[in-house]
């Protein structure tokens, strides 16, 4: 299931609309499919892949020429797991009163056996973070993580770390190319 965030920053649809199918049974399946996708892309990558620094015409921060296939996979997996352990709260009748968040350094992930275990391993926690749900969630606890796009439950909340996944994808893509050019 791939959101559709272009419509949402467009004007298109609102969240609340490309997540409205979306059932609390349809997020381990959801979060499967992105961790396959980003292994294999990746699947690959050598130790000097994932090291080498693309240029990026969208690197946003000053001198800034792009992101490492490490850095990419580091700041992924922090925002997929930060919307797992809180939208897990928020599903127990917890709302959270901030962002519960880690990134691991990007710059400790100096080989692919090292990038391929940091998505294991945050894997087997946003799916941990699912199994925390209780059988009937508090889909009524609302936040405003992103004021723009409203109020969510805990269903918009773990998707919002999806559709963040999502979004890296076309990256990863394009640092694979680059690197495999170089």
């Amino acid at each position: 299931m791939k959101l559709d965030m272009e419509a949402v920053f467009t004007g298109k649809a609102s969240y609340a609309d490309i997540i409205r199918d979306v059932k609390p049974s349809d997020l381990h399946a959801v979060t499967g499919e992105l961790f396959d996708e980003i292994e294999s892309i990746i699947a690959e990558a050598t130790d000097v892949q994932v090291t080498f620094v693309p240029h990026d015409p969208a690197a946003r921060e000053p001198g800034e020429q792009g992101w490492p296939i490490s850095h990419a996979i580091a700041h992924l997996t922090a925002s997929m797991e930060s919307a797992a352990v809180g939208a897990a709260m928020m599903a127990r009748g917890v709302s959270p009163k901030e962002r519960l968040s880690y990134e691991t350094p990007w710059e400790t992930l100096q080989q692919a056996d090292q990038v391929r275990a940091r998505l294991k391993e945050s894997r087997r926690m946003c799916e941990a973070f699912l199994n925390a749900w209780p059988d009937q969630p508090h889909l009524d606890v609302m936040a405003t993580p992103i004021p723009p796009l409203g109020p969510m439950n805990a269903i918009g909340v773990y998707m919002l770390g999806i559709g963040h996944g999502q979004s890296h994808l076309p990256q990863l893509h394009e640092i694979m190319r680059q690197s495999s050019a170089a």
